[in-house]
């Protein structure tokens, strides 16, 4: 008892080693977007202003940094949280070449899903909600439907981030010309750049699917200020964020595998999303119709429930499976 308690103190100091430098990405995070915002002042949209549209949009975006964060926190030497017996010297607190080795690399890959979040932000404004200007509903308009849709989408390419560059660095990949070669830094980023890619064309996918299988217009009702209809898309696509997650987490044994692995999730994750959307309409509200509530009846609680039930049906697909 006495040897874990002591164990648990020593661990405590290189805990805060993490728990600084999240602190530290997350303020080069809001410098970021300061930067690309520059037109407008994000402090003075959220506080003097009150504009909760984007309140959402910089909260989705904070949660996705700090998902990626840990993403890259798991991609250790033995495929999971460091344990102190993984790093630790002989007799130290864990502070040695191996810790800085991993910060660094924690640092690295979070500066790099900043960048992939702004830049999947202009692909969501383009290809998504494309039929009107988000950044006009967000900060002139003050649009809680396009803030809680913008939500969604980062936290869902948050996962989507975390899930990629997770993962066991001791694992192989196989040689195109034949044979296992050891899986190095630059294969871990080469493979968590070809599955986020994939990942971004699933979502992007099931964007597009959920509004064609939704009976309401989804821009014309977040460009008529229908919060209903933004929440309902930003929980849909925080579950399938979940799906992707499951299906791209984990060790790299080959592309094959992998990639077949991937697919599986994604045609299960569509199928499942889209049937518990059903379900909500014909089980839990029954007595309702949730498209008409959600579209013309602008209700809130029906699309929260709906994003409830979605995110939880996806929970249970990632632990099940």
């Amino acid at each position: 008892m006495i040897e874990s308690f002591i164990d648990s103190l020593q661990a405590f100091p290189r805990g805060l080693v993490f728990v600084v430098e999240g602190l530290i990405v997350l303020a080069l995070a809001k410098f970021a977007k300061d930067v690309v915002t520059r037109h407008y002042r994000v402090d003075e949209e959220v506080a003097d202003k009150g504009n909760l549209a984007m309140a959402l949009r910089l909260s989705g975006y904070f949660i996705a940094i700090i998902l990626i964060f840990l993403g890259a926190l798991w991609q250790t030497p033995t495929g999971g949280w460091a344990s102190l017996s993984d790093i630790s010297g002989a007799g130290g607190f864990g502070f040695n070449r191996e810790l800085g080795e991993q910060v660094l690399r924690v640092f690295l890959y979070s500066l790099g899903g900043i960048v992939a979040l702004n830049l999947v932000r202009v692909l969501f404004d383009r290809l998504i909600l494309y039929k009107f200007q988000l950044e006009k509903e967000v900060v002139e308009d003050q649009n809680v439907g396009a803030g809680a849709a913008e939500f969604g989408m980062y936290v869902a390419t948050g996962l989507l981030i975390a899930g990629s560059v997770s993962g066991d660095s001791n694992s192989l990949i196989v040689n195109p010309l034949g044979g296992n070669t050891g899986y190095g830094e630059l294969d871990a980023i080469l493979v968590t750049l070809a599955f986020f890619g994939m990942g971004l064309v699933l979502l992007i996918a099931f964007a597009l699917f959920y509004e064609f299988t939704t009976p309401f217009n989804i821009h014309d009702e977040i460009e008529r200020d229908n919060p209903a209809a933004g929440i309902a898309l930003g929980g849909n696509l925080i579950a399938i964020g979940l799906v992707m997650f499951k299906a791209v987490f984990g060790s790299f044994f080959g592309w094959g595998e992998s990639i077949a692995s991937f697919l599986v999730f994604g045609v299960l994750g569509f199928a499942l999303l889209y049937v518990m959307r059903l379900l909500v309409d014909f089980v839990l509200l029954p007595t309702v119709r949730v498209s008409q509530v959600i579209g013309s009846g602008h209700n809130i609680g029906v699309a929260l429930i709906e994003s409830a039930v979605v995110i939880s049906s996806a929970l249970i697909l990632f632990m099940a499976i």
